[in-house]
């Protein structure tokens, strides 16, 4: 049985006549009767009695009738939503991105393509970058803001580069300093991401290049976290330079050149993405084709 054997029987059912049906489906009257003979027989019951106006749904007719009426109006809603999402102008964008991006990039750019395309929905998930790269993958997510770099069957857009920073808690040895070399925090305990985290594996790079093995006091999912737990004098922290003194800490410039994200936009480039995600891409190219240099403002 097939979604238009349903609506047929829906239309006869409204109808209630066979000839009439028939013409308003564009079909032959045979046509529509070996249609109905076939459900019955599928079924095992006889769905209309033939009245002298025409034909009348039985109560098995009507039990029928009523998942037919519910499966077939599904049916439209599903034509319908998916058109909508795939409408360039009213569809829906799935966007997943760091939470260190949710107060910075993130927002220009939802608001920038907002200004331009009003009508199209984005739907926002946060979370760090393991599960970025996953929800791509399964289709959860169609572009993500992050820090992953090329990757294999992925498109890339850079869109910023944010250098790394030490910050410290207001009284720290440390916070009169222009820069800080890593091989200075030998003593100090570390408040980073968990391992895992794709962050905490370029702090752990950095700090195993300077000959530096230091004592993790805390570790949190969420940079702005571990920026707010320094402020608290739990220890000291490498974060995005953005990030430095917004809970009164101290940020000091360090002086590894390597000390530096990349921030980009990536998606699945073996498929196909839905209009409106495509918009989004084609509105971020054109808006964001020169990513600001890191080095025109901020810490010394």
């Amino acid at each position: 049985m097939q979604l238009r054997d349903l609506a047929w029987l829906v239309a006869l059912a409204d109808h209630r006549h066979v000839t009439d049906t028939a013409a308003g489906l564009g079909v032959s009257q045979p046509t529509l009767s070996r249609a109905l003979a076939r459900i019955e027989a599928e079924l095992g019951a006889r769905l209309f009695e033939r009245v002298p106006t025409g034909v009348l749904p039985n109560p098995d007719g009507d039990l029928v009738l009523a998942a037919a009426r519910d499966l077939t109006a599904r049916y439209d809603q599903l034509l319908a939503d998916l058109g909508a999402r795939r409408d360039p102008e009213s569809g829906v964008v799935r966007l997943a991105f760091l939470d260190s991006m949710a107060t910075s990039l993130v927002p220009q750019l939802l608001r920038d393509f907002h200004g331009e395309a009003p009508r199209v929905r984005v739907l926002l998930t946060q979370e760090p970058g393991h599960e970025i790269l996953a929800d791509l993958a399964s289709g959860a997510s169609e572009l993500a803001v992050t820090t992953t770099g090329p990757q294999p069957g992925h498109g890339w857009l850079p869109l910023q580069e944010e250098r790394l920073v030490l910050v410290v808690p207001p009284s720290h040895r440390l916070r009169d300093r222009r820069r800080v070399d890593l091989a200075e925090l030998a003593s100090e305990e570390l408040v980073t991401t968990p391992v895992g985290f794709g962050f905490r594996h370029q702090v752990d790079r950095l700090l195993a290049d300077a000959g530096v093995a230091p004592r993790v006091s805390f570790e949190s999912a969420d940079l702005a976290t571990i920026e707010g737990l320094v402020a608290a004098g739990l220890g000291v922290a490498l974060v995005p330079e953005h990030l430095a003194g917004v809970s009164g800490t101290v940020g000091v410039a360090l002086t590894t050149p390597a000390a530096r994200r990349t921030v980009g936009l990536t998606w699945r480039s073996d498929r196909e993405l839905a209009p409106a995600a495509d918009r989004f891409l084609a509105f971020v190219r054109r808006t964001r084709a020169s990513p600001p240099d890191p080095a025109g403002g901020g810490l010394p």
